[in-house]
């Protein structure tokens, strides 16, 4: 059987749990879990609490740590189950204009999610709409009111760079046609970083300042274009965002790396270890091209370079073998639903801290409990206590069946 066949055919759409359970695992470290290994860094002299606790803190701009993984590891995952969520469509009966319908609103549900994540609902209306009694005119004022305001957002990358994925696999008939895609998209973003000079610095500058992502962000929001502010700054100065257009469209290419690895995993015709394998082996592959390029050209997640790619989405693979391997060929499955209820409804733990105030109620109810500790160790109490209010959050929509699915 071709590739092509295998990758078209409607087979029925068997729902993994390794991959609920991986973004639930890389969920946790959002929700709570990085706090727990920084307090017990900073209470004990345990070396190996310390090398885990800086491997939880961002790089500054060049290099690739494991809090790092988190965004890219997340979009991975999403694109693994593209594959998945078009074949079962397919199945319903959905035409493709129907799935390219379907991914356009996840989209722009994300990118409005985004937007109320960055704060548009607390924009000053007054600013923006001013009426004129006198005149009895109304203006609108939409560049006062949006001066402040960033428009990229974390939701919005994942959700644009889904929808470029997606249209991508629907759009082609074979895997390698897919992987043509992917390697078009990290062979035309290294040559737009290296090659393309930014005016007054050159090309290749990959400094905040320097790198052609922060000259088009720059050009774009500005007070003579369009209102709006970047995330990233320089000496107080706004030079770039790292969710910026062309990391958007770089951050496609490792929602379609795992795009392919969805595919590699419904295929029929392969055992669960074969798959494994795969896998694997396609991640130290990436992994190893990334290291061994790094030195001329870094990984930098602000800049979502070619590089990072390649080792972030090496990482994603290694990852999501190894959780295949135990949860779904193996079938070890018990330890799985802490982060499984997680995992179900990431979109909603990301969320839902934006209106409720987890840390205020953990405070309310376990002060009284810390203080039975050594003062160095209530914050380790009122850390767990967060965590468990999130997750019991969680549990009570699990049981209802109430999912965010966007």
């Amino acid at each position: 059987m071709s590739d092509s066949q295998v990758l078209q055919t409607d087979l029925p759409s068997k729902r993994l749990w390794s991959l609920d359970t991986l973004r639930g695992f890389d969920m946790f470290w959002i929700i709570g879990g990085s706090s727990i290994f920084h307090i017990i860094a900073r209470n004990t002299e345990w070396g190996w609490a310390d090398v885990i606790n800086r491997q939880l803190e961002h790089v500054e701009w060049e290099g690739l740590q494991a809090m790092d993984m988190v965004f890219p590891l997340f979009m991975f995952i999403s694109g693994v189950a593209i594959p998945y969520a078009q074949s079962s469509r397919r199945q319903k009966g959905a035409t493709k204009t129907d799935i390219i319908r379907k991914v356009v609103i996840r989209a722009l549900l994300l990118l409005i999610l985004g937007l109320i994540c960055n704060g548009i609902l607390s924009i000053n209306l007054h600013t923006l709409i001013n009426l004129d009694w006198d005149r009895v005119r109304l203006n609108i004022d939409f560049r006062s009111a949006f001066q402040d305001f960033r428009w990229f957002s974390v939701l919005g990358q994942i959700g644009l760079a889904y929808l470029f994925a997606s249209l991508i696999v629907l759009y082609t008939k074979s895997f390698m046609s897919r992987a043509a895609w992917l390697f078009g998209i990290l062979l035309g973003y290294a040559a737009i970083q290296l090659f393309i000079p930014v005016p007054g610095i050159g090309a290749g500058v990959l400094t905040p300042e320097g790198c052609i992502n922060g000259y088009i962000d720059r050009m774009i929001f500005n007070p003579d274009f369009l209102p709006g502010r970047l995330y990233g700054k320089v000496d107080g100065v706004q030079v770039f965002d790292p969710e910026g257009f062309l990391c958007i469209a770089s951050a496609t290419g490792i929602t379609l790396m795992g795009a392919l690895a969805g595919h590699a995993l419904r295929r029929p015709d392969v055992s669960g270890i074969r798959k494994t394998w795969q896998l694997a082996v396609a991640g130290i592959v990436f992994l190893g091209i990334g290291l061994a390029i790094a030195p001329w050209y870094p990984p930098i997640k602000a800049a979502w370079t070619t590089t990072f790619n390649l080792q972030a989405g090496g990482i994603s693979l290694l990852l999501l073998a190894a959780f295949y391997l135990v949860i779904d060929v193996w079938e070890c499955r018990k330890w799985t639903f802490f982060f499984r209820v997680i995992g179900l409804n990431a979109i909603t733990i990301y969320m839902a801290p934006r209106v409720i105030d987890f840390r205020h109620a953990a405070d309310f109810l376990f002060t009284g409990t810390a203080s039975l500790f050594a003062e160095a160790w209530q914050p380790m109490v009122i850390t767990l206590a967060v965590i468990t209010l999130k997750w019991l959050f969680l549990y009570f929509l699990y049981k209802k069946k109430i999912f965010l699915r966007v």
